[in-house]
């Protein structure tokens, strides 16, 4: 015997409940009619969408959820659907996946593991599931587990003491670099542990910060991979299953496809392509408006936007002022031409001297410092949200991790926006995503990539004239920032000089207050700036101590 099960790695809108449910109803139908699958898995909490987060404390969730599951019940008939939802048992609410069948709800299991960590808080609403879950289809014992429960040995091997011949597990697993090999050598251990074969099944799509690259995929008893459904593409992928009574293990899945592994490069930039489209299309925005400097931050997130979107509901600005080189002027406008963006040119000049003659009172006396620099950035940021607020466009931000790390941004100036594809990239990242990007095609000038980074907020500024070099400083705050590592621990690691690793940690610390004002942006490593980093504002922390 054959068993065809369906894959469903879709993209679904967090707490539109209804239209969640459709898209549940239509997969099953098409993957009956069309696909001829007897199973449809879908991903774990798929009826609200992940993370629902405070939604879940609504006092209308559990109705909501109910009538979902009674319209499934009612309209899906022929193929088995396993689905995720949330659910209120007795009181307390579980994070569940049920089988359902010919209008019948045959078996429902909550999850055990609930991850608390990171951008994880599921403590914060759901209890704890405590018995494995054994369902019946055409004669195979499938088990059913929830995302976390496979990063542990005990939900699974209890659901091989229960009987299971095959694991579900469903997902709503995150991106960032290197999560993708992760996750197999993990399956091949927890597959060769039970000698099962599992079916990891993941969500596609963006919510906020948050990008699941889908990749969903099936391991045979043996841990080796033999499906492997593409990554950031939503549909239904399918994988048959031989039964045999006469096999030591009976449950054979079938080698079908498997999508070829993705590089830093191109993982990278399809998570930011795909958290950008998901954010504009599902906040109903019309378009982007973004400053085009002619620098390489602004260069690359014009790629992102027009790759996202489409050229058409993207518009760039350049806000030249006395520091912008001829350079930048000309770089700016090849990018935009390449792209086919909506360009506009509206100098700053005049604006900037209104604001310093209206100010010069308050300033007689004091020198010239960074004030008149950050009144530029500061500038720009109201002409780019005015555009923004006359023309529905939102605005997107430009910068880079390693300057947000340490500060070198303007707050209401160059952090103005709604999101922000370069929030998680730090700067030695953004060169290599830029020559990837002109890989596919040409449309970032060379000599943008090449040039000195500057902010041309002075004259003949260059970055490295206030920072460490690039390749230094992302080195440092990787340790900080994602290792976690003291100053002293940096030190012993590598030959770098002291007072520049005190100097950037501490750099580090006290623009928290700026980060939390910062808009959300793509999380592409296992510590972004978002969720992942929860660090007091004012505090009484000694670096070295």
């Amino acid at each position: 015997m054959t068993l065809r099960i369906a894959m469903a790695q879709l993209d679904m809108l967090v707490g539109d409940i209804t239209k969640n449910t459709q898209a549940v109803i239509d997969a099953a139908n098409q993957a009956r009619d069309i696909e001829q699958a007897d199973v449809i898995v879908f991903p774990e909490l798929t009826l609200t969408g992940y993370p629902p987060e405070d939604l879940l404390l609504r006092p209308s969730l559990d109705g909501r959820v109910e009538s979902a599951l009674l319209k499934i019940l009612d309209e899906v008939q022929g193929i088995y659907v396993v689905v995720g939802y949330p659910r209120r048992i007795d009181g307390d609410l579980f994070n569940c996946t049920g089988v359902i069948y010919e209008g019948t709800l045959l078996g429902e299991y909550a999850k055990q593991e609930l991850p608390n960590f990171l951008v994880f808080d599921e403590k914060r609403y759901f209890s704890e599931g405590r018995d494995a879950c054994i369902v019946d289809i055409k004669g195979v014992k499938f088990g059913l587990t929830i995302c976390e429960d496979i990063w542990h040995p005990g939900p699974i091997a209890q659901a091989k003491e229960a009987g299971a011949e095959l694991i579900l597990n469903l997902n709503a697993s995150p991106f960032h670099i290197e999560k993708m090999g992760q996750r197999e050598a993990l399956l091949h251990q927890r597959a060769t542990e039970v000698s099962l074969p599992i079916v990891y099944v993941n969500y596609m799509g963006a919510q906020d910060e948050l990008v699941y690259e889908g990749g969903s995929f099936v391991v045979n008893a043996r841990g080796e991979k033999v499906s492997q459904a593409p990554w950031f593409e939503a549909g239904l992928y399918c994988v048959d299953v031989i039964v045999d009574e006469s096999q030591p293990n009976k449950v054979m899945p079938v080698a079908g496809d498997i999508s070829p592994a993705l590089d830093v490069e191109a993982s990278v930039y399809q998570a930011m392509v795909l958290g950008l489209r998901d954010y504009i299309n599902k906040n109903r925005f019309k378009g982007i408006v973004l400053g085009l400097s002619g620098g390489i931050d602004s260069a690359l997130s014009l790629a992102v936007a027009v790759d996202a979107i489409g050229a058409d509901r993207v518009q760039a600005v350049m806000m030249p002022y006395t520091y912008t080189s001829s350079m930048s002027l000309e770089d700016a406008e090849e990018e935009a031409n390449l792209l086919g963006v909506k360009y506009s040119v509206l100098p700053i000049e005049p604006m900037v001297s209104a604001f310093s003659d209206a100010l010069a009172p308050e300033f007689a006396g004091f020198s010239k410092d960074t004030t008149e620099e950050n009144l530029q950035a500061r500038t720009r940021g109201v002409v780019l949200m005015a555009i923004s607020n006359k023309k529905g466009l939102m605005v997107l931000t430009t910068g880079n991790k390693s300057e947000m790390a340490v500060g070198y941004a303007t707050l209401y100036g160059d952090m103005v926006g709604g999101y922000s594809v370069l929030k998680d990239v730090f700067k030695t990242l953004v060169f290599k995503l830029c020559r990837y990007r002109n890989s596919l095609g040409y449309v970032i000038p060379e000599r943008v990539i090449s040039r000195p980074p500057s902010a041309e907020l002075a004259p003949d500024q260059v970055d490295e004239d206030s920072l460490p070099s690039y390749d230094v400083l992302d080195e440092i705050l990787h340790m900080y920032i994602e290792k976690d590592l003291s100053a002293e621990a940096i030190l012993a690691t590598k030959q770098f000089d002291r007072d520049t690793v005190y100097r950037v940690l501490r750099l580090v610390d006290v623009n928290e207050y700026k980060r939390r004002q910062a808009p959300t942006g793509v999380r592409i490593t296992a510590r972004g700036f978002g969720r992942d980093r929860r660090y007091p504002i004012t505090n009484g922390w000694h670096i070295g101590d």
